[in-house]
């Protein structure tokens, strides 16, 4: 049964006017809940692995489920970087990768720590023009971090497609609020504390099933293994033959409070969700006078002191790249766009875009 967002608002409890799951996402009362009590049972003696590993399961599931791809093509981890060091791994010297300018670092360093592959970095508004034949790989963030800009993933793909390039999509700041093609995406990888309302220490890679199958599984431990809990001891290598092959060992509590913060979101509906966000990002966005957007994320040029106001006010929001930057999740009222909106009456705006 689908959940109305009026309602889903209710398994929320912000005690501040809260503008800033672009840093991280609140969680719902139940997968709070969850993650607490795998603290209470481990401190009481209680927790079995058999849980643990049920709650994984449902997180790869579900996940799967959100984009549209199948489990057996999702593997988990901890960190996007984790997964962005493989691709960077399976690619040969001399390999070209394209990136965009100012681009989160976890999604770049990766490829610039490894000196024989060469890092092109463009605009992101000229990234789709920017793929020729020279260029391996595109890595590039669905929603840019810093000010919410989205790239244009059919044109990406379809440029990809025809000079013979790989896509890897960072989907961070987009799963969860932002319908994905993450079918037809050759490698994508999100981290789950942010849209994803999840713990800190959750990721999940997919993409398609020759791309993963070229990832060279280096961190390789017994979590990867084809039975689990048969690939603890001794060789010979055993890893399972689907995306779990590049899984990490999972932090317990991370796990058990992501599973229900997936289900949960599933209940409400990406497509749901979506509109929602953008509408009051457009709200947001009116009250300043800012053109129209796209992103449920809004990036503004403000004056020394106004993220001091806000947080002095208690709104949470961010500054990023010496910018203010508002992210409108699912919990977000119309009330607290408005609130935000009075807070910042009467204050320049400086180069106002995204």
């Amino acid at each position: 049964m689908s959940l109305p967002i009026a309602e889903a608002r209710r398994a929320f409890a912000p005690e501040t006017t809260f503008l800033n799951t672009a840093s991280y996402g609140l969680p719902p009362l139940p997968a709070h809940e969850a993650t607490l009590a795998v603290e209470r049972d481990r401190a009481a003696g209680r927790l079995t692995t058999g849980q643990m590993d049920v709650v994984v399961a449902r997180s790869r599931e579900s996940f799967a489920r959100l984009v549209g791809v199948p489990a057996e093509r999702v593997a988990i981890g901890p960190q996007v970087s984790y997964f962005v060091g493989l691709v960077a791994e399976s690619l040969p010297a001399g390999s070209t990768v394209l990136v965009a300018d100012g681009e989160f670092t976890s999604l770049l360093f990766p490829f610039l720590a490894r000196p024989e592959l060469t890092v092109r970095s463009v605009p992101l508004e000229r990234i789709v023009d920017a793929v020729d034949a020279g260029v391996d790989l595109v890595a590039v963030s669905a929603v840019q971090s810093a000010d919410g800009r989205i790239v244009a993933m059919d044109d990406l793909l379809g440029a990809a497609r025809a000079h013979g390039a790989r896509v890897l999509l960072d989907a961070t700041q987009a799963a969860g609020w932002l319908p994905l093609p993450a079918g037809r995406v050759d490698l994508m990888v999100c981290g789950g504390y942010k849209w994803l309302l999840g713990p800190r220490g959750t990721c999940f890679l997919t993409g398609t099933a020759e791309a993963l199958a070229g990832l060279p599984p280096i961190a390789a431990g017994w979590y990867a293994g084809a039975d689990v809990w048969d690939s603890i001891y001794g060789g010979p290598l055993r890893l399972a033959s689907d995306a779990r092959r590049v899984d990490l060992s999972p932090a317990w509590p991370a796990w058990a409070g992501q599973a229900p913060a997936l289900e949960f979101l599933e209940r409400v509906g990406v497509e749901a969700i979506h509109r929602h966000d953008v509408a009051m990002a457009a709200r947001f966005r009116a009250g300043l006078g800012l053109p129209a957007g796209d992103s449920a994320i809004v990036s503004v040029a403000v004056p020394e002191g106004t993220a001091e106001l806000l947080n002095d006010h208690r709104v949470s929001a961010a500054v990023r790249a010496g910018r203010l930057r508002c992210a409108f999740h699912l919990y977000t009222t119309e009330a607290d766009v408005d609130r935000v909106l009075e807070l910042l009456a009467g204050r320049v705006i400086v180069d106002a875009t995204a």
